[in-house]
C-alpha cells in the first residue's frame, strides 16, 4: 500500500461477477449514484459499522426507518383522535348527568378522590358494575 495523504483516494481492483455489478448499477440507478467508487464507498462505510457495532439497528435502511416512523405516525394520529372523540364524547355524557343530579362540591370532591384512587389501583380498568355497587351502599 502506498503512502497517501489524508483526503485523498487511493486505487483499489475489485473482481467481481457481472450479476454483482448489474445489481449494483441498478441500485446506483435508483440512489442517484453517478459512479462506482460512490456504491462501493458507501457500501463499505455500511458494513464496517454493522461489523463493529453489536446493535445493527443503527445501519437500517433509511428506507426501512422512514416506513416505520409513518407507520408509528399513523398509528399516534389515530390514537389521538380517537381520543379525541372519546373526550368529546364523554364530555356530553358528563353534562348531561350534572344537569339532573344535585350534587354538592364537597361530594363531588370526595367522588373525584374515590375515582383517582380506584383508577390508580385497578390500573386503569373500570367496571361498570363496581360504581352501581358503590352506590348502592
Amino acid at each position: 500500500m502506498k503512502n497517501t495523504k489524508k483526503g485523498q483516494k487511493q486505487r483499489v481492483v475489485v473482481w467481481l461477477h457481472p450479476e454483482m455489478i448489474e445489481k449494483i448499477e441498478l441500485v446506483m440507478q435508483c440512489d442517484n449514484m453517478k459512479n462506482h467508487t460512490a456504491f462501493v464507498a458507501k457500501a463499505v462505510d455500511f458494513y464496517i459499522g454493522y461489523l463493529c457495532t453489536e446493535e445493527s439497528t443503527a445501519f437500517l435502511s433509511d428506507t426501512l426507518v422512514g416506513t416505520v416512523k409513518g407507520t408509528i405516525q399513523n398509528t399516534e394520529n389515530r390514537i389521538a383522535n380517537n381520543l379525541f372523540r372519546l373526550s368529546v364524547e364523554m364530555s356530553m355524557m358528563m353534562n348531561i348527568l350534572a344537569s339532573g343530579l344535585e350534587l354538592n362540591d364537597e361530594q363531588l370532591h370526595h367522588l373525584r378522590s374515590r375515582c383517582v384512587r380506584e383508577i390508580k389501583k385497578s390500573k386503569g380498568k373500570v367496571a361498570f358494575e363496581d360504581a352501581v355497587a358503590y352506590q348502592k351502599e
